[in-house]
């Protein structure tokens, strides 16, 4: 039973790695590490009884209520054979969690295992188990090295932000500077324009001096041409009589 619903699986996910030319290397090798997964459960081939009854019938018929670990193996088949088609990108990611949860359903088999297997089969086992386990080991790197790097993507982002605040920051400090340079102008032009003012007052007061100094000059030499007048007069008078 197990074998008739893990056949045509295996012979799919066949089918869809011979007609797929992928440039992704990650995703064929999850694909082959399915199809190892799909045939440790399958037996080894026995003969089948002739001559076979054509045609066969379709579909075929299968023993119900089927056990739980086939139903639960069959639903992650199908999901694991859906994902390709709904999520491309996400099954790197999808099916290391997947796989260990349908390892604990490929153990126990409820086909019976000839006790004592032979040798070789034992290592091919053992082959088989410490290849995937290696496969595991490098998927879980795999997504430990794409997490290193989206944290390091993640950093290196947030420095960047950090520099623009920086950046901006500097840029309020040189428009801080610009204006207090603008201050100090203006407080020099009103400097400037104060001295210009004093100077101004200055001179005004200067000419109101000299203003005073020539009237009292012309009120002296008034004086002064009044009293030789009056001496030049007296002297006249005095050479007359």
């Amino acid at each position: 039973m197990l074998q008739l619903i893990c056949l045509p699986c295996v012979l799919l996910i066949l089918q869809t790695l011979l007609k797929q030319k992928s440039k992704k290397p990650l995703l064929l090798l999850l694909r082959l590490l399915l199809l190892l997964l799909l045939l440790l459960p399958l037996p080894l081939p026995l003969p089948l009884p002739l001559p076979l009854p054509l045609p066969l019938p379709l579909p075929l018929p299968l023993p119900l209520p089927l056990p739980l670990p086939v139903l639960l193996l069959l639903l992650l088949l199908i999901v694991l054979l859906l994902l390709p088609l709904l999520l491309p990108l996400l099954l790197p990611l999808l099916l290391p969690l997947l796989l260990p949860l349908l390892l604990p359903l490929l153990l126990p088999l409820p086909l019976p295992l000839p006790l004592p297997l032979p040798l070789p089969l034992l290592l091919l086992l053992l082959i088989v188990l410490l290849l995937l386990l290696l496969l595991l080991l490098l998927l879980l790197l795999l997504l430990l090295l794409l997490l290193l790097i989206r944290l390091l993507i993640l950093l290196l982002l947030l420095l960047l932000l950090l520099l623009l605040l920086l950046l901006l920051l500097l840029l309020l400090l040189l428009l801080l500077i610009l204006l207090l340079l603008l201050l100090l102008l203006l407080l020099l032009l009103l400097l400037l324009l104060l001295i210009i003012i004093l100077l101004l007052l200055l001179f005004l007061i200067l000419l109101a001096m000299l203003h005073n100094l020539f009237l009292k000059c012309i009120i002296l030499l008034k004086q002064e041409r009044t009293v030789i007048y009056i001496c030049l007069k007296g002297s006249f008078h005095a050479l007359v009589n």
